[in-house]
């Protein structure tokens, strides 16, 4: 069995926002010719996509030919809109996670959603993961690795947590907003450096803001591998004992104790990194994600944890699909 934790979709149409709202810089579809749609925003094209990114039959064919079972789909990180009027921002959550909830229904042995939220408005965030769970059968949601100004040990943030705790709501935290100008404006350096470093920052932010120890029955899971953590670890709790003064401020905790507390997805496309990465963080706490369907992600799913011949089959099984049913709250049952 195969469950990709880590996947993105998008519905096949959905209003005009600019219309809808009243102001621009929202993220529409141009499908300028069969089987591939322009992901425009404000005149410009951010991403050509695929119809896999959007029709779940496609989906299910690549799967098959893959020898993925499940799919955890989450939608696009640019449509998170935390930036937008809170309001504007909880009617487009509320279109996504009512077409992936239609989505999910109709294949049922095949998806699992994750629903996404108004992170800007935590009254109204709240509201829409009670909604997620409670009506719409997801087992958790996708943040973004900090909103707006804040990051993710923001006070007013906590509320969310106290929710995904109480609902038993997964957290999949996916980094955006990187810095795309200056220095970083070329060589896709958004994506191959400011992406891990949003993720590392995520993870960091949340250990030093006390987040897992105000929290401590929080599931959360960061992509692409944890970033840069696993592997600057060391530096940080280093850093956090010489420099308690710049470090402890709002946990006394050193950082290495909260190895074990979270997940991370395996998508690090590298042996010697996926070796550290389930030694760092924990064999039962990595689990199989490929970022599907972006050139980006691992194109061959699973091939890299098949690919360690001193991971005997139980440990490729937890990273394939066990670790996944644990950090989601579900059973192989379910899926079989």
């Amino acid at each position: 069995m195969k469950i990709d934790i880590h996947s993105h979709i998008l519905p096949k149409e959905w209003p005009d926002l600019k219309k809808r709202y009243g102001y621009g810089g929202w993220v529409q579809l141009d499908h300028h010719c069969k089987g591939q749609a322009k992901m425009m925003k404000d005149g410009k094209v951010f991403r050509v996509i695929q119809e896999n990114c959007w029709d779940p039959e496609a989906r299910i064919k690549e799967m098959d030919q893959s020898g993925v079972t499940v799919q955890v789909l989450s939608t696009v990180p640019v449509m998170f809109s935390y930036w937008a009027k809170p309001q504007d921002t909880l009617d487009l959550a509320q279109l996504l996670n009512n077409d992936l909830a239609a989505t999910v229904k109709k294949h049922p042995k095949r998806f699992v959603g994750l629903g996404t939220l108004p992170l800007q408005a935590p009254e109204l965030a709240v509201r829409e993961m009670q909604r997620c769970v409670s009506e719409l059968g997801f087992p958790g949601v996708q943040i973004g690795s900090h909103v707006n100004e804040w990051d993710l040990n923001a006070p007013e943030l906590h509320d969310v947590y106290a929710a995904a705790e109480k609902l038993n709501c997964c957290l999949f935290v996916h980094p955006w907003d990187m810095q795309i100008d200056g220095r970083m404006s070329k060589y896709w350096f958004p994506w191959l450096i400011g992406m891990p470093t949003e993720t590392t920052m995520a993870i960091c932010s949340m250990i030093m803001g006390g987040i897992f120890e105000k929290f401590p029955k929080l599931k959360v899971c960061f992509a692409h591998g944890g970033g840069a953590f696993p592997y600057t670890v060391g530096r940080i709790s280093h850093g956090f004992n010489v420099r308690p003064d710049l470090c402890a401020m709002d946990n006394k905790v050193d950082p290495r104790k909260y190895l074990g507390s979270f997940y991370t997805d395996s998508l690090v496309h590298d042996r010697g990194a996926l070796r550290l990465l389930t030694s760092v963080v924990g064999e039962d706490k990595v689990i199989l994600g490929t970022d599907y369907p972006f050139p980006l992600g691992e194109l061959e799913p699973g091939k890299l944890i098949d690919s360690m011949d001193d991971f005997d089959y139980k440990l490729k099984d937890k990273l394939k699909a066990g670790n996944a049913l644990e950090f989601l709250g579900l059973s192989r049952k379910q899926f079989e």
